[in-house]
């Protein structure tokens, strides 16, 4: 029976409505907190992610910060948030949840199977398919910066709508990835896109006011709310990336900034071997705009560094087009 019934509830007001989990060792009483929000008006109805990656915190704090929002009194159809989907992760910090499995990774979910895919099945059940629409926002890895970017697949019209409505600078043209939520969403017709920005178990201020000002930006395309979204003209469609990997261990220093054009063989970084106290040198394999990087000092050889896209059209205004971004919003990013 579905727990979540909007038509039930006050409209005009936000509702928490917690669904039950399969609670951990010796604690039967874990929760995944929705809250929900309906207007008196008719419309769609779309769903808000975060923490689907239980260290992915920068989510949470745009939920907050939208949740307050004085744009929702416009608000047409029915909003549900889940500012933590992976609620046993985000209690020990971890990515992971206490069976090891990546959340991402076993939906739609099964209510026989794994830990997993119990939770990713409440979640299918219970939100994501009682939606027209979804936002799932997430973070680099642990101690890996992104820069605030949408990755949706654009062969989609609606999803690619959705995706330049958000008004981050960079988008990746991303395939559907199997056993995540946006395959297991776009498979029953329901279009998602991906909001990447920041690094795990840190709050980044530039990654929240984007991703706050996107999912309204995203609302006011689809018609859920009032105002026209601040759709930007300089906006960069990447189809591909790829990692530059350490060649050496040893002591990682960064020489270039996230966000910026990196010309082919340029130096990226340097790498000090401890032993012999001689640097070696990485350099880019090819050109791109760097859209994540490593935040360790100390690295392996074959650890990944950074995350360049190559951009359609590939020229230096990529870069600008980023940095003007982050200079509307605040403080130099990445910081």
């Amino acid at each position: 029976m579905t727990q979540i019934n909007p038509t039930r509830l006050t409209s005009g007001k936000w509702h928490n409505v917690p669904l039950s989990l399969p609670g951990a060792p010796g604690n039967s009483d874990a929760i995944m907190h929705c809250f929900v929000r309906r207007s008196r008006k008719p419309g769609p109805t779309i769903f808000i992610t975060a923490a689907m990656h239980g260290d992915e915190l920068n989510g949470l704090e745009i939920i907050r910060r939208f949740m307050r929002s004085r744009k929702l009194g416009g608000l047409q159809g029915t909003v549900i948030v889940v500012p933590v989907v992976n609620v046993h992760g985000f209690g020990m910090g971890s990515r992971y949840l206490p069976d090891r499995r990546d959340l991402n990774r076993v939906f739609p979910g099964s209510a026989k199977g794994s830990l997993a895919a119990r939770v990713a099945e409440v979640l299918m059940q219970e939100v994501v398919l009682h939606s027209d629409y979804g936002i799932d926002l997430h973070t680099g890895a642990i101690h890996r910066f992104n820069v605030p970017q949408i990755r949706a697949e654009l062969d989609n019209e609606v999803v690619e709508g959705m995706a330049r409505a958000f008004g981050v600078p960079l988008v990746l043209n991303s395939e559907l990835r199997e056993g995540s939520l946006r395959e297991s969403a776009g498979q029953n017709n329901i279009p998602v896109i991906v909001y990447e920005a920041g690094e795990a178990l840190r709050l980044d201020e530039i990654s929240i006011k984007a991703g706050t000002q996107g999912i309204i930006n995203v609302m006011m395309h689809l018609g859920m709310l009032n105002g026209t979204p601040k759709i930007r003209k300089e906006q960069a469609i990447a189809d591909n990336s790829y990692w530059e990997r350490a060649s050496d261990s040893g002591v990682f220093q960064c020489l270039v900034k996230p966000g910026t054009y990196i010309q082919k063989e340029q130096v990226l970084a340097r790498i000090m071997n401890p032993s012999t106290m001689e640097a070696s040198e990485v350099r880019a394999s090819r050109a791109g705009v760097l859209v994540g990087l490593t935040q360790l000092a100390l690295v392996y050889e074959g650890d990944a560094l950074f995350h360049i896209a190559r951009y359609r059209g590939m020229h230096e205004d990529v870069a600008q087009q980023v940095e003007r971004f982050h200079e509307e919003l605040g403080p130099e990013f990445g910081t």
